[in-house]
């Protein structure tokens, strides 16, 4: 079972204009710290924060119960000029434990109501004995040869958002979720995706983007050590020590 948990911000769309609209570069500086706060935080619990949409960001929380995340909203509240809502879910597969973990924060009030206030709603918590966490780390295959030092460099991120936008839209298909974490690199959530069926999604997303990609997946009971894993794997994968394009390990 996965633990899913979404982090949303309470009321940001009109605090963001209130009284007046804020300096973007102020809000961009808040959002981006706040990620990273959160990162750090749950980082502490063995757990891992995707930005998605930076007012919300989806966790993985395998190993938190509700005085863990009961804490981070504390904090968030004293050094932020705003709160945070949670909602947690549990399943079989991330994309329907995002499902539970939406549902719950919902139930709390609209995302831009004055109302809402630091909701905590959780569906269920993974149990220790039935935690388990797939995590695969995608990459492109030698972008700097082939983008990075050929293209400019807007062009150079088009292609690599478009591999996320077919990689998230493929993994759905197969209940995964998928994340852009940085340079051409992507974290994929993907509980129940066995290897071949691993293999054959990133061959769509090849043929569709002209790119080549490839995989570590980590398996464990908590996301960071899944997250561990993953990223040997891959290393494993370009220091050439298997001609397979995806490379399962697990503890």
């Amino acid at each position: 079972m996965i633990q899913i948990t979404l982090i949303q911000i309470d009321n940001y769309g009109p605090w963001t204009v209130t009284p007046g609209p804020r300096f973007e570069p102020d809000l961009q500086t808040l959002q981006s710290r706040l990620y990273g706060d959160l990162e750090r935080e749950f980082g502490a619990h063995n757990a891992i924060v995707f930005f998605n949409r930076f007012d919300n960001l989806i966790a993985i929380s395998n190993g938190m119960d509700y005085e863990a995340h009961k804490r981070i909203q504390d904090s968030i509240r004293n050094r932020y000029p705003f709160t945070i809502s949670m909602g947690v879910g549990t399943a079989s597969t991330a994309y329907e434990a995002q499902k539970i973990a939406t549902k719950m924060i919902q139930m709390g009030g609209g995302a831009q109501s004055a109302d809402r206030c630091e909701v905590l709603n959780i569906d269920s918590l993974a149990s220790e004995d039935e935690s388990i966490v797939q995590i695969a780390h995608i990459d492109i295959n030698d972008i700097t040869n082939t983008l990075t030092d050929v293209e400019n460099a807007y062009d150079t991120s088009i292609s690599v958002y478009d591999v996320l936008y077919n990689l998230m839209i493929e993994l759905k298909k197969v209940d995964s979720l998928c994340f852009f974490i940085g340079g051409d690199n992507y974290m994929a959530p993907s509980n129940k995706v066995n290897p071949n069926t691993l293999r054959d999604v990133l061959q769509k997303v090849d043929e569709k983007t002209g790119v080549k990609l490839k995989a570590g997946v980590g398996i464990a009971k908590y996301p960071g050590r899944a997250a561990d894993l993953a990223d040997i794997g891959l290393e494993d994968i370009r220091a050439n020590k298997t001609d397979d394009s995806v490379l399962f390990l697990e503890d």
